[in-house]
């Protein structure tokens, strides 16, 4: 979710000010996914690397996340609307970390949707931690393991990997979000800055998505073919 504070830049407004209006784009996106039937969003919010901010800024952000979970769990719950939080949460103060506990539990069984929220989170850091705790729990397969060994223990393993990686503010790099689990995505960069992306820019990105062919290593043929033999069988269960 890049470009809130080059969007507050533009209006010669403090920083905190595009922060502020990036929420409010996090709401209307979340309502956009539901809309869709999208069943999983995942949110870049605050990377491993953004330590390195101002610490004003830095202080700010943490207080806006606490901000919003006290003000949109609820409603986030009432619409059925799962909340998880993925990345090394250890480093932030106790309060938030029981904020984002508490939301997790009471949002448990929610099925609509399923909203991620990466938090001093690092694709190479989701990978490391995957390593450390396979091995601490099947230290048999410190010689010898494969990917269906590895994957349950990143951090969204309770989610399908993505099939559309948004990227907002014009920068053209993933930034070390999800590594592992963008390798077969589709990638969508626009220059629209995170606050301005409304419901016009998600449904472009949509548009475009559709307009993909995901083929995962087959040729276009084998699609055609495998989506004829759907429909026949679809065909004579009916």
């Amino acid at each position: 979710m890049d470009g809130n504070g080059r969007w507050a830049k533009q209006r010669f407004l403090p920083r905190i000010a595009g922060h502020r209006r990036g929420v409010e784009t996090v709401r209307s996106t979340v309502r956009a996914c539901v809309e869709h039937g999208v069943e999983y969003l995942t949110l870049f919010a605050f990377s491993s690397e953004n330590w390195r901010r101002p610490p004003d800024e830095v202080s700010f952000l943490m207080q806006l996340f606490i901000a919003a979970l006290e003000q949109e769990v609820a409603k986030l719950h009432e619409n059925g609307v799962r909340f998880k939080a993925i990345g090394d949460l250890s480093r932030f103060e106790g309060p938030l970390r029981q904020l984002v506990a508490d939301a997790e539990k009471l949002t448990a069984d929610n099925k609509r949707l399923t909203l991620t929220i990466a938090a001093n989170y690092g694709g190479r850091w989701d990978v490391m931690q995957a390593v450390r705790r396979m091995l601490a729990e099947k230290p048999q397969l410190a010689a010898n393991f494969t990917e269906q060994d590895l994957a349950p223990y990143l951090s969204a393993a309770y989610a399908p990997e993505p099939d559309l990686f948004i990227r907002t503010g014009g920068e053209k790099r993933i930034s070390n979000f999800l590594l592992w689990q963008l390798a077969y995505s589709e990638l969508y960069f626009t220059d629209t800055l995170w606050p301005d992306f409304d419901n016009a820019a998600f449904n472009a990105a949509i548009a475009s998505y559709q307009q993909r062919e995901r083929r995962f290593g087959r040729t276009s043929d084998q699609l055609r073919e495998d989506s004829a033999a759907h429909a026949a069988r679809h065909a004579d269960a009916s």
